[in-house]
């Protein structure tokens, strides 16, 4: 057969079935051979950005790779802001980039790139496949490494595709999470051993120096900092055994690829994007003990202030690196030294909606108040969501996916993917003006896919970040012109004429009692929709 029908062939035998694509002339054959492997789905985006990040937001939820095909060098390098972010989320994607046929490379054609080092700036693993006598095989190599919690480029030449000579491949087993260290998992018992916090809080107020135990000075404070699979149900019902037992804070990355939120899950607090708040919650600090996470750095440097968030005198310790097991580290480590303490769940207590303009608290609790039981929700609120947290800490259970490395533009495409993913979940995607602008594409692909996504569209006609940044960085007032660069008026863009004019019905909406409304609506009916919520300035 042909190297393109033993490629999707191959990949739907390794459970990659979803391939997100923006293609282009040397990926039609590609294109042509989903008509002979029905089992592949294939879904259009009108931009890369798009593809990339709904394959993005596919992999955090199925937990498995997703593909997403791109035309060469230029079309991939529309996708890396995406790409970026899904390297942050360790999601798993196969990455398939077009290129030149080989005897045509030569002639350096307009479109000719060096498409694997653009691939580096993303991906874990890259290779141009050289023959379709090898290209179901290099597919597989690429799956496996995907499924190590990275991208897998794989670029491949037009005639490799169209040629005979290829294949079906095998897929090769998947690797299982690479375990946290037993050692690590004996130090933290012992720093964190039973009943050490509380006898630390107690001499701390009697004023005395004596030690709960030899590895953990009376008086200390510790903080477990969690990411990765720490943020499972399993992973917080684990942590919050061991702060019960011990009375250790916890604190969760700033930006989780994936979190389990609400009634019947712990409730756990994230690190502040604002280096000023993140230092406030690390105050005092004399362990901080990493679980699934990174030590905790600023977003951005600024004048006069350190980058490190760590405090000064503050030892830090790993129970799991971000590539490891962290929840099964975590319940290792309840097993030891919390055995006898339930998990503290959040309670369900639906938030009553407060009528009138549309701020960032009332926001907030119209979205809790009509939030479905297990939706997924696409934060990339930004400016607008910072009452968010508190608000969905009690809602019912669901599924938080957030803009991990900061290139904005993922909520709407992280929302498709996920939808694609779970298609009995319902999905919530809660985006800002300024970023839905780099991928409102993704409503197009929404409206033909008929999928389950409700957008809150935040408009406050700004680009309110910037303003917030510009005083931050001590850059100075902003005058006229300056002005005019962090703003997003003059004109405004319509967002539900947009929605509309993409194919997902729209609504316009300035008060919390509507948008309370026009969720349950959205909610009840099958398929997109969009609701423009004009925020209070």
């Amino acid at each position: 057969m042909i190297g393109a029908h033993a490629l999707i062939g191959s990949l739907v035998s390794a459970s990659v079935d979803t391939c997100f694509m923006n293609p282009g002339t040397s990926e039609m054959h590609f294109v042509a051979a989903l008509d002979a492997v029905p089992e592949m789905r294939g879904i259009l985006a009108l931009f890369e950005g798009v593809a990339t990040g709904a394959a993005d937001g596919y992999a955090r939820i199925a937990g498995r790779p997703a593909a997403v095909l791109l035309h060469l060098g230029p079309g991939l390098a529309n996708g890396l802001a995406n790409l970026h972010n899904a390297r942050r989320a360790r999601s798993p994607i196969v990455t398939i980039v077009g290129g030149h046929a080989t005897g045509h490379v030569r002639y350096d054609s307009p479109l000719q790139s060096d498409i694997e080092a653009l691939a580096r700036t993303v991906s874990g693993w890259v290779r141009t496949c050289g023959t379709t006598r090898d290209l179901a095989q290099d597919a597989m190599r690429a799956v496996a490494a995907a499924r190590r919690g990275q991208i897998a480029t794989l670029v491949l030449p037009a005639d490799v595709s169209w040629s005979d000579g290829a294949a079906i491949a095998a897929p090769r087993p998947a690797p299982s999470p690479e375990p946290a260290d037993a050692g690590q998992v004996k130090v933290v018992a012992g720093l964190l051993a039973p009943g050490a916090a509380s006898s630390a809080s107690l001499a701390r107020s009697a004023g005395s120096a004596r030690s709960a135990d030899p590895g953990r000075p009376a008086g200390s404070a510790v903080m477990l900092l969690l990411g990765g699979t720490a943020l499972t149900e399993r992973g917080l019902a684990a942590a919050s055994r061991i702060s019960a037992a011990t009375g250790a804070r916890l604190l969760a990355e700033t930006f989780p690829a994936r979190m389990e939120v609400g009634a019947g899950i712990p409730a756990v607090n994230r690190l502040a994007y604002l280096a000023e708040h993140a230092e406030a919650q690390l105050t005092g600090l004399d362990h901080l003990i990493l679980a699934g996470a990174q030590a905790p750095v600023s977003f951005f440097g600024y004048p006069g202030r350190p980058s490190d968030l760590v405090p000064a005198g503050c030892t830090v310790t790993v129970l799991a690196e971000a590539d490891q097991d962290a929840q099964t580290a975590l319940e290792q480590l309840a097993d030891q030294i919390a055995a006898e303490a339930p998990p503290v769940l959040a309670r369900a207590a639906r938030t009553a909606v407060i009528p009138g303009p549309l701020t960032a608290s009332t926001l907030a609790n119209a979205i809790a108040a009509s939030l479905p039981e297990h939706a997924i929700v696409s934060d990339e609120a930004n400016t607008s969501g910072v009452a968010l947290p508190q608000a969905l800490a009690r809602a019912p259970r669901h599924t938080l996916l957030t803009l991990t490395g900061g290139a904005i533009g993922q909520g709407l495409p992280v929302a498709t993917g996920a939808a694609v993913a779970a298609p009995d979940r319902p999905v919530l995607a809660l985006e800002a003006d300024g970023s839905a602008l780099y991928t409102i594409q993704a409503l197009w692909t929404q409206a033909r896919e008929q999928l389950n996504v409700t957008t809150v569209l935040l408009n406050n006609a700004a680009y309110a970040i910037l303003r917030m940044e510009l005083a931050r960085t001590a850059a100075g007032e902003a005058g006229q012109r300056a002005s005019r660069m962090l703003d997003l008026s003059d004109p405004t863009p319509g967002f539900a004429e947009i929605s509309t004019g993409m194919g997902v019905p729209a609504t316009r909406v300035h008060l919390a009692e509507d948008l309370d409304q026009a969720l349950r609506r959205a909610y009840a009916e099958p398929g997109p929709h969009l609701i423009e919520a004009i925020m209070s300035r």
